[in-house]
Formats: structure tokens, C-alpha cells, sequence
């Protein structure tokens, strides 16, 4: 037997000590002001249905059940729980492109919608460790923080649409600033998935990878689309179906640039892969990770005390219940005689 948090046990030894000297110093005090208002013959006949032995006993099921409070917040141990061997992954950040190049159907049914199917057969692989999401497009916002809790990251991913982030444009810088932050600073390894079309408008992604890059992070990037492109089809305020078009009135033209992908990946020793019509780039890089890691795989089981706090709770309990209902008073029999 063990205690798992040993300096609640200051409370179990002590704490009944201090109530049974409260209790004495209370009855002394009583006495002495009862002395003072009425003649010890008195006092005999007022107090005489009084019982010293109950009360004494009532005061005695308190400090047991003080006693018994300490123990169980000092959590005592007995026995042994045998945890099995656990697989662990790394953590992983994905950074979603969610700009309006991300709409066109150069890979079905959308660039968006073939990367959200993706991430998700990622997350249902065993072996996966924290995921995270940031959406962006003229800027960038975190989704869902690193967690274990699959179904919420998956709701987060499928929420993400054109309309996730009111900013347009596509910032990968600003993205894979947003994606730093949110990793674990604790975590050495450090790893961002970008999924994206490449087109980068503010041209400050390759920089901002190389600024990461001292930092100990490790980017890999995925390419959605094709190198041909693809035209944007949006809806307008109406509900119609349209094309997007520049300022110039002319219609937009999205395209697949791998190359500024690929030097992103590069500077940070990660690597490009095209998703691909299935989702297969990110299967390369869900290998590449695990063959990086030290520390995916699976950990030994070991061995966990068994908490028995609660039946210290129950006996605390069943006395404070049982010190409720005792009063403090003898019962006296009346004689044939007195009643008559």
C-alpha cells in the first residue's frame, strides 16, 4: 500500500487532532458559562437527560470521519493495473489552403474537397499521434489546436470552406507563421504539412520557411491541382454559378506551382509531393514522418497502482450520516407509579 498524493496525509493525522482539541476547549467553555448563570444543583437537574457518553461518541465519529477525508485525498494505492503497450505518432499541424483558387475541379470533386478527404483517411490510420489545423487565404487562423480528440479535428476540417477566412488572397507566409504557433514548444520535433495550390500572392512563404527552418521545423508541402489549371467557379450574391474574374474583368486561371512548393519543403529538409487523385502524396508523407521519427511507433507497457480513495470516502461517509442521526439526550422509562 501506497499514497499517491502523500501530503494530503498532513490533513488525516493533524486535522482530526485539531477537531478533537476544538471539541474539548468547546465543552470546557460550555461549562464554564453555564457555571456562571445558574447553582451547580440547578445545573444537575437541567443537564440531567444529557448524555456525556453520546456526545463524547458523536465528536468521535467527526474525528473519524476527518480522518478518513485525509486518506482519500491522499489517494491510497493497493494493487496493480496493467496499462498495454500504446502506439504513439508525432504531432502534426496541417496548414489548409481555403482561398477561392482552392474551388477549382482540376481534381474531383474540388482542390478543397480531394484535400479535406485526405486529411481525414490520415487521422483513421493507426499510429496517429496530435493533429492540428490552421485554415488560411489572405491570412490565417488556427481551427483546431494540436489534440487527440479525432472527432473534433474532423469536425473543424470539415467546416472549412471559401468562406472560413473573410480575407481573400493566399498568404503562406502568414500561414506558416499561424502554424508555429501553434505547435507544442516543448516538442522537438516539430512538423508542418502545407496543402495548398502554391499560388503565394504575397511572395513570403519561402522566406518564412527559412526563418522556421532555424527553429527546428520541418515542413512538407502538397500540391493540389495540376500545373495546367483549372478556371474558378464561384457563386455571386445571387446564387448563381460563375466565373471568377480579375480586376481586369478577365477570367482567372488557377494554377499548380510546384516549384515554390517544393523550396519551401526543401528549406526546411522536408519534401513536395503532388496530393494526387487519391490523396497519395499525403500517404508519402504520413511514411516520411514515421521513417523521421525516433519516437512514433509504440512505447512498453507498464504498471499503475489501483486508487482506493472511495472506500475511504464511503466510510466518511456512513459516519458523518451515522453522527447525524445519534442524539445527545438519555431516554428514561417511566414507572407504573409516576404514571399513576
Amino acid at each position: 500500500m501506497h499514497f499517491a498524493e502523500p501530503r494530503w496525509l498532513l490533513l488525516a493525522f493533524l486535522g482530526p487532532l485539531l477537531l478533537l482539541a476544538l471539541q474539548i476547549y468547546s465543552s470546557l467553555a460550555r461549562k464554564r458559562q453555564l457555571a456562571q448563570i445558574a447553582s451547580p444543583t440547578f445545573l444537575q437537574q437541567l443537564t440531567e437527560s444529557h448524555s456525556p457518553l453520546r456526545r463524547g461518541f458523536k465528536s468521535l465519529l467527526l474525528v473519524l470521519a476527518l480522518g478518513g477525508i485525509g486518506l482519500a485525498l491522499a489517494r491510497p494505492q493497493w494493487g496493480e493495473q496493467r496499462i498495454k503497450e500504446q502506439h504513439l505518432g508525432e504531432d502534426v499541424l496541417f496548414i489548409l489552403d481555403c482561398s477561392r483558387s482552392m474551388l477549382a475541379t482540376d481534381i474531383s470533386p474540388s482542390r478543397i474537397g480531394r484535400a479535406r478527404q485526405a486529411v481525414l483517411d490520415y487521422i483513421h490510420n493507426p499510429g496517429v499521434g496530435r493533429v492540428g489545423l490552421v485554415a488560411f487565404a489572405g491570412t490565417a487562423f488556427l481551427q483546431c489546436p494540436l489534440t487527440f480528440d479525432y472527432n473534433a479535428f474532423e469536425e473543424a476540417l470539415l467546416a472549412v470552406d471559401d468562406k472560413t477566412i473573410p480575407i481573400l488572397g493566399t498568404d503562406i507566409g502568414i500561414a506558416l507563421e499561424e502554424g508555429m504557433l501553434a505547435l507544442d514548444k516543448n516538442n522537438p520535433r516539430k512538423i508542418l504539412v502545407l496543402i495548398t495550390d502554391g499560388e503565394d500572392l504575397e511572395k513570403g512563404g519561402v522566406a518564412q520557411a527559412q526563418q522556421l527552418a532555424k527553429k527546428g521545423v520541418v515542413i512538407y508541402t502538397l500540391g493540389v491541382g495540376t500545373p495546367a489549371g483549372e478556371q474558378i467557379q464561384i457563386r455571386n450574391e445571387r446564387g448563381q454559378v460563375e466565373l471568377l474574374r480579375d480586376n481586369k474583368g478577365e477570367v482567372v486561371r488557377s494554377h499548380l506551382d510546384e516549384t515554390t512548393l517544393r523550396t519551401i519543403a526543401e528549406a526546411t529538409h522536408g519534401s513536395y509531393y503532388p496530393l494526387g487523385l487519391l490523396g497519395e502524396g499525403l500517404v508519402k508523407v504520413r511514411l516520411a514522418i514515421q521513417n523521421l521519427s525516433t519516437r512514433a511507433g509504440s512505447v512498453p507497457g507498464y504498471r499503475l497502482g489501483v486508487d482506493r480513495f472511495h472506500w475511504f470516502i464511503g466510510a466518511a461517509i456512513l459516519l458523518l450520516v451515522a453522527e447525524s442521526l445519534i442524539g445527545t439526550r438519555r431516554r428514561f422509562r417511566v414507572s407504573a407509579a409516576a404514571e399513576k
